[in-house]
């Protein structure tokens, strides 16, 4: 890991994975190898997300959006 001082504030960046496949994750966009994804399918494609907490907000959008379309309170 390599260490670099900004503004006096010290950062840690991580080692970047090389030839691994990275996928955004559809609620939060941090990027995380793909074989580590959970994933959901739509009609026409695939989400990924990091976790549990990203894909449980993404799918109670996905309920309060359908529950908006049919007109339900």
């Amino acid at each position: 890991m390599a260490r670099a001082a900004i503004g006096g504030a010290e950062m840690i960046e991580k080692p970047k994975l090389t030839g691994v496949p990275l996928v955004p994750c559809e609620v939060c966009q941090k990027e995380i190898p793909k074989s580590a994804a959970l994933s959901a399918e739509d009609q026409d494609y695939v989400m990924y997300f990091c976790g549990l907490d990203c894909y449980e907000e993404w799918a109670g959008e996905q309920i309060r959006e359908k529950t908006q379309e049919a007109g339900e309170p």
